[in-house]
C-alpha cells in the first residue's frame, strides 16, 4: 500500500510540474522549488540522523534515509503554490495562508504516521511537523520577498531612477 501511495504522489507531482512552472514568474518559481528542496532535505537529514523520524518505506532505501519524493518534489511544489497564493499579500494574510498549508499537512502526517509505514515518529509530534512546515514556508517566503526587493533595486538602478 505504501509503495502505491508513493507512486501516486510521484505521479501527481510530475503531472503538476508543467502547470506550476509557466508564466512570467518562472524564475522565482524555480528558485522557490529548488531552495525549498534543499532546505527540506537538510532539515529532514538532520531529523532522520538524530533518530527523531524514520522512513521505513521510501524510494531508494539503500541510498537515502529520507523520503526524496516528499523533500524534493511534493513539499517544494506545495511551496511554489503557497508563494503564488501569497505573493502580493501582507503579513497577516501570509500567516493565515500559511496555516491553510501547515495545519492540514500536520494532521495528514499525524494520520499517516498512525496508519501507514511511510514514516514513524520517535522524538517527534504533530507540533514538530507544524513548526517545521511553518518555518520552511516562512523562510522561503522571506527569500522571495528579498528577491522581489533586490529586483526592484536592480530595476531602479538600471532605469537611472536613484530617488
Amino acid at each position: 500500500m505504501e509503495k502505491k501511495m508513493l507512486n501516486g504522489l510521484f505521479t501527481l507531482c510530475m503531472v503538476s510540474l508543467p502547470f506550476l512552472f509557466k508564466g512570467s514568474k518562472m524564475r522565482e518559481n524555480l528558485v522557490v522549488f529548488f531552495s525549498k528542496g534543499v532546505l527540506a532535505t537538510l532539515i529532514d537529514a538532520y531529523v532522520v540522523g538524530s533518530k527523531r523520524v524514520k522512513y521505513p518505506v521510501r524510494p531508494f532505501p539503500k541510498i537515502f534515509g529520507i523520503n526524496i519524493i516528499y523533500n524534493m518534489l511534493f513539499f517544494p511544489l506545495l511551496s511554489v503554490i503557497w508563494v503564488k497564493l501569497s505573493y502580493n499579500d501582507k503579513l497577516g494574510k501570509i500567516i493565515l495562508k500559511s496555516m491553510m498549508f501547515s495545519i492540514p499537512m500536520s494532521f495528514a502526517q499525524w494520520y499517516l504516521e498512525k496508519n501507514s509505514r511511510l514514516f514513524k515518529w520517535k522524538k517527534w509530534s504533530i507540533f514538530h511537523t507544524f513548526g517545521s512546515v511553518s518555518f520552511t514556508l516562512f523562510t522561503i517566503r522571506g527569500f522571495v520577498a528579498l528577491m522581489k526587493r533586490l529586483d526592484k533595486l536592480k530595476n531602479t538602478y538600471l532605469n537611472g531612477d536613484t530617488n
